[in-house]
């Protein structure tokens, strides 16, 4: 008792002073402790807080099958000590996800008064020092019992947990045991790091197989002099022809996209399906050898779009279908990526879902909305900053957003609103890949995609002065419009049926109340019927709507209360000709900026811009261009 009334006091006095003393924990843990206080962990959290849908589980669940499927039989063996040692066993993926979980049914229930279960995400940002969390961190075996924990949420739990690595290196997820705090065994992390051994042994022994099946399903096209190449499910080139051999003697490992930079075009592929479990786990592609690529235009992925994996709701409208084939296309690029779309719209879940079909998936999804950090603030949360830089710095310093997003994704929200200073900082940073935070003098390279946004139009700001034009041009390599509510009403309905089924509501009636929700403009887009849709559950009795008093509800659906749209300035509304869409804007923008490069020359704009010549002089009359 004394050992756990010593670790309380001293996270106690860590939690509410900041003060630590070094030999009362482990290093791992001590230093997973600095990294909650700096990433403002709640302490006192009683509960897990992000679970997925079953949706977007099933599809995590889908994205990581290889490992789940490896994990299981080592997992059954042990099914019996497991239970009996009142222990519950968790597959966890590289995100945190927790997409398995199995052992004794009292601690299974116990465990799930604090949300830990199936879909829930309990990495160290989300919940402080865990035995994942800090494993998937670290990289290590780890283990953690009772207060070493940082929030409270864990502290009645003592939890063991190792990560699992393929052959060559890769983090495939992490084998954890957990159980009640008195409950603790000696050899819960013995038991972990064999099983995690076992398991990489199983997944190595797969790997083989599936690579001397795809070889021999495709023995006969290997031999023959027509280009093709054979991958294995992670886009890794396994075996080719003769002809593509002599070409590229050291393609075997190589991955498609640097195998499209000699010149070859993929023509058609065919997937490839294990005997045994009838997973896919290749694809046999076969090549023209016609150099027809553009330069510089974007490598395009090979897997089926069926493969793409998207947290929201798609909805059926084509204008947002155009939005998810843009999303398709790039996500397998490094291409920056420049999303414009209005407040409400859903920018943030586009740049993660192009992040997370990427192949920087295992890599950090950083986020930041430029518009809301003080200008003051700005150059220390992007670049960050070493101990000592100014009054009022962290002891330890601070990594700045780019390095935080180091070999992942840096997304930066309302990129219309940096100050003029800071684009030239930012614009260092993008054209030599490196950081300096501020107080030092060591550079930290960078390895990182940027995908940004804004309601604004950038190219108007470019014409005012407020904004770089080199920097435009350095971000604005894939624009990508998301459509506002109003130009994809008939997504209403799948939207609404979404975001019920996330919260687990049941609000009867709502068919009857589609009418009056179509008929609205929603100037606040998704953002605004999600908080609409909250309304109406609060105020709805047992759940049910009366379609009749809807109105008295919802004041904003009646016409007479309809919110405008985005405003026009007055000098516009009295000009007779048609108002632009947002995108139409871009289009006209596109155009304007392709007929300057190529002096007036209408055909060969069109062809730049990669639309028939005929859409082209229609677009011309229609902008009066």
């Amino acid at each position: 008792m004394f050992g756990t009334t010593c670790y309380m006091n001293t996270w106690k006095r860590f939690v509410n002073e900041g003060i630590l003393e070094s030999s009362r924990l482990n290093k791992r843990i001590m230093e997973s402790w600095y990294r909650c206080k700096q990433e403002d962990v709640n302490p006192y959290l009683s509960q897990g807080q992000h679970i997925l849908t079953n949706g977007a589980l099933t599809a995590q669940k889908e994205k990581n099958s290889l490992f789940l499927d490896a994990a299981l039989s080592p997992l059954e063996k042990m099914k019996e000590v497991i239970e009996e040692s009142k222990m519950m066993a968790l597959l966890v993926d590289p995100e945190g996800y927790v997409l398995s979980l199995t052992g004794n049914k009292g601690v299974l229930h116990d465990a799930r008064r604090i949300n830990f279960v199936e879909g829930v995400r309990w990495t160290e940002e989300e919940v402080g020092t865990n035995a994942i969390g800090t494993a998937l961190q670290t990289g290590e075996a780890v283990m953690i019992s009772g207060t070493e924990h940082y929030s409270v949420a864990s502290h009645h739990w003592s939890c063991s947990a190792a990560p699992i690595h393929s052959d060559d290196g890769k983090l495939l997820g992490i084998i954890d045991v957990s159980c009640p705090v008195d409950s603790t065994h000696p050899f819960m992390l013995g038991m972990v790091s064999s099983l995690a051994h076992t398991i990489e042994r199983e997944l190595s022994v797969r790997a083989h197989k599936h690579k001397m099946e795809l070889i021999h399903k495709c023995i006969d096209f290997i031999e023959t002099n027509q280009p093709l190449i054979v991958c294995d499910d992670q886009k890794m080139v396994v075996s080719s022809s003769k002809s593509v051999r002599q070409r590229i003697p050291d393609i075997v490992g190589m991955k498609v996209n640097e195998l499209l930079q000699y010149g070859f075009r993929i023509e058609t592929e065919t997937p490839i399906f294990s005997d045994d479990h009838k997973n896919l786990i290749g694809m046999c592609v076969h090549l023209s050898e016609e150099m027809l690529r553009k330069p510089g235009e974007p490598f395009l992925s090979f897997f089926s779009p069926k493969s793409f994996y998207f947290e929201g709701e798609a909805g059926t409208s084509q204008t947002f279908q155009r939005t998810l084939n843009d999303m398709k296309r790039v996500a397998p690029t490094d291409a920056s990526v420049y999303i414009l779309g209005e407040t409400g719209t859903g920018k943030e879940l586009i740049a993660k879902a192009i992040h997370e079909n990427s192949s920087r998936k295992d890599g950090p999804f950083i986020a930041l909305n430029c518009g809301a950090i003080p200008k003051d603030l700005m150059e220390s949360e992007l670049f960050g900053y070493v101990e000592g830089a100014f009054t009022g710095a962290k002891r330890q310093g601070y990594k700045g957003k780019f390095e935080q997003a180091n070999n992942g994704t840096l997304f930066l929200d309302e990129i219309g609103e940096i100050p003029p200073s800071m684009q030239v900082a930012l614009l260092r940073v993008l054209q030599e890949r490196k950081v300096i935070p501020v107080g030092g003098t060591k550079e930290i390279p960078l390895n990182i995609r940027i995908i940004t946004a804004t309601h604004r139009d950038l190219l108007q700001l470019v014409n005012e002065g407020t904004f770089r034009q080199d920097l435009y041009y350095r971000l604005h390599v894939y624009p990508m419009y998301v459509p506002p509510l109003r130009e994809r009403k008939e997504d209403i309905p799948h939207l609404v049926r979404y975001f019920c089924e996330k919260n687990n509501w049941t609000i009867k009636g709502l068919d009857e109340c589609f009418d009056r929700l179509l008929e609205y403009e929603w100037p606040g887009n998704i953002r605004e019927l999600f908080n609409v849709l909250e309304r109406l559950q609060i105020v709805s009795p047992n759940g049910w709507i009366n379609p009749s008093p809807i109105s008295e509800l919802l004041p904003e659906l009646n016409a007479g209360h309809s919110l405008p749209g985005p405003s026009v300035p007055e000098r516009e509304r009295t000009d007779h000709s048609p108002q632009l869409t947002f995108r139409e804007k871009i289009q006209k923008d596109m155009m304007m900026e392709a007929l300057q490069k190529t002096k007036g020359n209408v055909s060969l704009a069109a062809k730049l811009l990669d639309i028939p010549r005929s859409t082209f002089y229609k677009r011309l009359q229609k902008f009066n261009l």
